[in-house]
């Protein structure tokens, strides 16, 4: 199968590093002309530098703001008036107890995963069903299946992007615009790497032997008994994004290493 993206602008919310930057790679090496977007400028120059480096000849341009608050994606949408894919990868995580979980924190995880993605489909979307092609993503999670007792603010960010993605296929039904959410388990992003090697120099032990510890204490129901690495991730939405896919709509596709026990 060769993805062929060389017609086709591309989105890719907080892809300045880990699943997003990934993700974005793939998109360019799939031909895409490819958005990268961060909180800082310095972040999404070094992260188009790295990218034009592993990708020569990639079409890149770069806008960043804070797109978990409604001027940021409205800096967004100015500078980007349109595009035939929209990758809504931006995210936050933080373990906390249930009950140290504050108004602010509930109300600001809501934002940056949830709105964040909101906001800029109800912008896309109309535009690409107008063309009568588009695919937007949701990089949702397996704690949108399972909420993590540790963090279950997070997860309710994560069940509520499910139910944002099938609402939106459903509603763009029949205009060849597809929605799905893509469900990554415990993945080796920048994000997670930086948390484990905290741990590890906690514990005074190594970052891999915290990884396996978190999958046989957190994860054990993991088949492949290993986080996933961003690349895995990225092959999913680069092959959802494809015009291949094109009857993949209103899914929940899960790329979790077999963490969520489940046949469907």
């Amino acid at each position: 199968m060769r993805i062929d993206l060389s017609e086709r602008r591309a989105i890719v919310t907080g892809s300045t590093a880990g699943i997003g930057m990934a993700i974005a790679r793939g998109l360019a090496a799939a031909g895409a002309q490819v958005v990268i977007t961060g909180r800082t400028a310095a972040r999404v120059d070094a992260a188009l530098a790295a990218l034009s480096q592993d990708v020569p000849g990639a079409r890149l341009s770069g806008v960043a703001g804070d797109l978990g608050t409604s001027d940021g994606a409205q800096r967004l949408m100015e500078q980007v008036p349109e595009a035939d894919i929209l990758i809504n990868n931006l995210g936050i995580f933080e373990p906390k107890p249930f009950f140290e979980i504050s108004d602010a924190d509930w109300l600001r995880f809501f934002e940056v995963n949830v709105l964040s993605g909101v906001r800029l489909s109800r912008h896309y979307a109309p535009g690409m069903a107008r063309r009568g092609w588009g695919r937007i993503q949701f990089v949702s999670s397996e704690s949108g299946l399972q909420i993590p007792a540790e963090m279950v603010h997070y997860g309710m960010t994560k069940t509520a992007q499910l139910a944002v993605s099938r609402g939106l296929a459903e509603t763009l039904a029949g205009t060849g615009v597809t929605v799905n959410a893509i469900l990554p388990g415990p993945t080796r992003s920048e994000g997670v790497a930086d948390f484990f090697g905290k741990i590890a120099a906690e514990q005074n032990t190594s970052q891999a032997q915290v990884e396996r510890d978190f999958i046989q204490t957190h994860r054990p129901t993991s088949l492949i008994k290993r986080l996933a690495t961003v690349e895995e991730v990225a092959n999913l939405a680069v092959y959802l994004a494809s015009e291949q896919a094109s009857a993949t709509t209103g899914a929940a596709m899960r790329v979790d290493g077999g963490v969520v026990q489940s046949i469907a």
